[in-house]
């Protein structure tokens, strides 16, 4: 067969989603809604083609994405005018495969299978079509005595379909495949359907008929490959369904998800086996996650890596980096751009931004660290700060290896404490520290004998 193309038809305005942002580009599981069938596609290999709408919402998005060519539908006039748009991107010798783009959860598997029973039958055109239950709202499937389509009836306005059409359960599920060079001769014959100039792919099956070419149909068993998304209460049972798919193939992965229900996580995210995910776990974007490591209970990871055996309990990071063996919270704050290097300890209450922690270095609790490089096995004592911030530009602070802080100790950038230093409990290190040094930067303590009794006398 030769290399098909696929044209995903994304340039509807998506009214019903009540929203600045076209439909197509709402947030399914880390991902918009119209990179989902984009994704099929180029995992069943084939050139890519998406029909934007004339406000152009689509061009940015695939900028630099150079397998997908955006063409642009400069009139709303239905679903035949959209392909009409992509038509010079269309080849006349290969398969042309249209899906749309608010048909999120079709699978490489699923074009495959279509496009292998599109070759079997010899057909000018192979429609998927699926049984629903009930049926309102799509279009209906009319086949001949022989089983070929002979047309698609729309539901869409009373009258359009008969009494006996409409008991028919088998529906349009808007994914097509057509010979090339069939498709090429027959749109421009596809006439408005609607006073609003709509002009409706389905429309050339007829005309195809009318030229003596075989119209197939190829029915499809799992009637979630072809949901659509018009409005924001379908988009969350897709979501449902999308997210399942992702926990199932973590756990066939070898990862366990104590509460599904309670948990989320996105398309992009890679998680090691005989990890533990526990309830409350939201995990964004780029994240990926090692072998044998404890997520949760309430973590939120978003773009952040961790290594092996890495514990993260009640704790929110955004581009950080765990290494291998790491421990963090309850209740931490890792911002982008931290790195806690192998064996490290992050404490409860702990903020750490733009700081590379060394390995087995400790930030027990109550303390935030900014903008600091920390050595191997340093120990800071509870609320240790790393003054970053001048009112005008921020500083960095350097401390070595084996370092013991004491409590209550804030470094004020930019300072270099050496290798093996101590601080004093409430020092507040302004200067730099040489190796195994004390540092004792606090005012020395007065105590007055009788203050109490002389300030009832005063009273």
């Amino acid at each position: 067969m030769a290399v098909p193309t696929f044209v995903v038809l994304a340039a509807g305005q998506g009214t019903r989603m009540r929203s600045a942002t076209p439909k197509v580009l709402h947030d399914l599981c880390g991902r918009p809604l119209v990179d989902w069938p984009v994704a099929a596609a180029r995992d069943a290999g084939g050139r890519i083609v998406v029909v934007d709408g004339p406000a152009g919402a689509l061009g940015e998005h695939f900028a630099g994405q150079d397998d997908v060519v955006v063409a642009v539908q400069p009139v709303a006039d239905g679903t035949a005018g959209a392909v009409a748009a992509a038509a010079e991107h269309l080849p006349a010798d290969a398969p042309v495969v249209v899906l749309a783009g608010d048909v999120p959860l079709v699978t490489a598997e699923a074009l495959g299978a279509l496009l292998a029973a599109h070759e079997r039958a010899g057909a000018a055109a192979t429609i998927a079509t699926m049984r629903l239950a009930d049926p309102s709202g799509y279009g209906r499937i009319v086949r001949g005595a022989s089983g070929d389509v002979e047309r698609v009836v729309e539901t869409k306005v009373a009258g359009d379909a008969t009494a006996e059409e409409l008991l028919i359960d088998e529906v349009n599920t808007g994914l097509i495949v057509f010979d090339g060079g069939a498709l090429h001769e027959a749109l421009p014959q596809v006439g408005a359907h609607t006073a609003q100039g709509e002009r409706y792919l389905p429309d050339v099956l007829p005309v195809l008929r009318a030229a003596g070419h075989r119209v197939a149909g190829h029915e499809v068993a799992d009637p979630d490959l072809t949901l659509g998304v018009n409005d924001r209460r379908q988009l969350a049972q897709v979501r449902a369904i999308a997210q399942q798919r992702i926990f199932d193939r973590l756990a066939a992965g070898g990862v366990t998800i104590v509460a599904p229900a309670a948990t989320s996580i996105d398309v992009g995210v890679e998680i090691g086996e005989d990890t533990l995910v526990e309830p409350g776990v939201t995990l964004r974007g780029a994240t990926r996650i090692g072998a044998g490591c404890h997520v949760g209970p309430q973590a939120t990871l978003i773009d952040t890596t961790l290594g092996d055996d890495v514990t993260i309990r009640h704790a929110y990071a955004e581009r950080a980096a765990a290494h291998d063996g790491v421990s963090v919270g309850p209740f931490a704050y890792l911002r982008p751009d931290t790195v806690l290097r192998e064996g490290a300890k992050v404490g409860t209450y702990v903020e750490i931004k733009n700081s590379d922690i060394g390995p087995g270095a400790k930030v027990p609790h109550l303390s935030y660290i900014g903008d600091a490089d920390v050595g191997e096995k340093t120990n800071l004592g509870a609320g240790t700060i790393t003054a970053n911030y001048d009112g005008r530009n921020k500083h960095r602070t350097t401390i070595g290896a084996r370092v013991h802080g004491g409590v209550d100790t804030s470094f004020v950038a930019p300072v270099t404490v050496g290798d093996d230093a101590w601080t004093a409990a409430g020092s507040v290190v302004t200067e730099d520290v040489p190796d195994g040094a004390l540092a004792v930067a606090r005012a020395r303590q007065r105590t007055i004998e009788g203050y109490d009794a002389r300030q009832r006398d005063d009273a």
